[in-house]
């Protein structure tokens, strides 16, 4: 599409160039904002950040308000397939003519700033979601929560998933600097909930709220749903879940909360996270990027694992990826690959970042299609072929 062509040339997006794009400052999407006469004002939100979870958080809470019978916003980065993911109403990605008019009122008209693409992907959003009349949108943070383009938002309650070590040339290079940073999504007089992930840096959290007088809910353990999720960080995650839905003004029945799990794709664009794409040999899609995502999602695969493991990685170049290597086992099979955004992690810098390793077997690739297609000439019916790493690594199969 020419207008997204345009977009994605016009300004700085992290998915093509990574922390460059980052703008350390609200006055850009506040300036959009207003030239879009403040659609802002005419909604309600959740806002949930986090190093993981927090796409997840962000999608089921969206799906089980869809099945309450709500019109639900949802506002979440990055795309995996097509732009128009980003922004949905009730699971419908906006459409390429909302996009192409957005962008082309943007062209003709003579910003004095310039903002990131996803300063204006946020402002698409909300005009989007004020045009649909929505009864509440779910907007995830993209990088880091106090200066994020999202903070500009005053939401009805506030969710911090976890924290891990992550963009630490943004954000910090401490859990309790990124948790500083994520707790500024925290604002006056407004509920936030907490995940488990968040036990480490409790105290950063809490303090943050007692100054502006926010209420904490650390998210409790439920055994409730626990059959829909294989993953214990699964299951943390979505007690965040059920908790908005106690915090929340809006009538949620069990059923309703059901649908939303059984629905989540449908209604949310939801997928890339433990999805089973093939059986015989079991193929899965992750899009764990960060160490403590990688080592989570190893963890529940090596659980139920019957035969050998063939894990297909890309990352990156911005990712630590020497932090990563010591949780792949040692008896997998590593395919290691570049892939087609121009932000991948070249060849020669993988083979450095897992050089001295003990792995089984590493071999290299130009492509993710070509890495899959020698893992699955190797595998047996009985074995597992992981495809992790990144966003972008699974954008390359669609």
């Amino acid at each position: 599409m020419e207008a997204l062509d345009w977009l994605f040339q016009q300004f700085p997006s992290y998915q093509l160039i990574g922390s460059k794009a980052f703008k350390p400052t609200l006055e850009n999407s506040r300036n959009i904002l207003a030239h879009l006469k403040h659609p802002e004002s005419q909604l309600r939100f959740v806002h949930v950040a986090g190093s993981n979870g927090k796409g997840s958080v962000s999608s089921y809470l969206a799906s089980i308000l869809s099945e309450a019978g709500l019109r639900v916003g949802l506002f979440t980065s990055p795309h995996i397939v097509h732009f128009s993911e980003r922004i949905r109403v009730n699971g419908q990605p906006i459409s390429n003519q909302e996009i192409e008019a957005f962008v082309q009122d943007i062209r003709e008209t003579k910003l004095s700033f310039s903002p990131s693409f996803f300063e204006i992907t946020f402002g698409m959003a909300l005009q989007h979601f004020a045009k649909e009349n929505c009864d509440i949108c779910i907007i995830e943070t993209g990088l880091g929560g106090r200066l994020d383009a999202t903070n500009v938002i005053s939401p009805e309650l506030s969710i911090i998933t976890s924290i891990s070590l992550e963009h630490t040339d943004m954000l910090g290079d401490t859990l309790e600097a990124i948790a500083t940073e994520k707790a500024g999504i925290i604002k006056s007089e407004t509920p936030v909930i907490l995940g488990k992930g968040c036990s480490n840096v409790y105290a950063v959290f809490e303090e943050k709220a007692a100054s502006l007088n926010a209420k904490v809910t650390k998210a409790p353990s439920s055994t409730r749903f626990d059959a829909y999720f294989r993953a214990s960080y699964q299951r943390e995650n979505f007690a965040c879940v059920l908790e908005a839905i106690e915090q929340l003004p809006y009538p949620v029945s069990e059923e309703a909360i059901e649908q939303g799990i059984l629905n989540v794709s449908q209604n949310a664009g939801y997928f890339g996270r433990l999805q089973l794409m093939q059986s015989n040999p079991r193929i899965l899609f992750d899009v764990a990027h960060n160490p403590d995502g990688i080592k989570n999602t190893l963890e529940v695969v090596m659980e139920d694992l019957k035969g050998d493991l063939y894990i297909i990685y890309g990352s990156s170049r911005d990712k630590d990826v020497k932090n990563i290597a010591p949780f792949f086992p040692k008896n997998a099979t590593l395919l290691a690959t570049e892939f087609s955004n121009s932000r991948s992690m070249s060849i020669v810098d993988l083979k450095t970042a897992f050089h001295g390793t003990n792995l089984k077997s590493i071999a290299y690739y130009n492509n993710p299609p070509s890495a899959l297609q020698a893992a699955t000439a190797l595998a047996k019916p009985e074995d597992t072929i992981v495809v992790m790493g990144s966003f972008f690594l699974i954008s390359d199969f669609f």
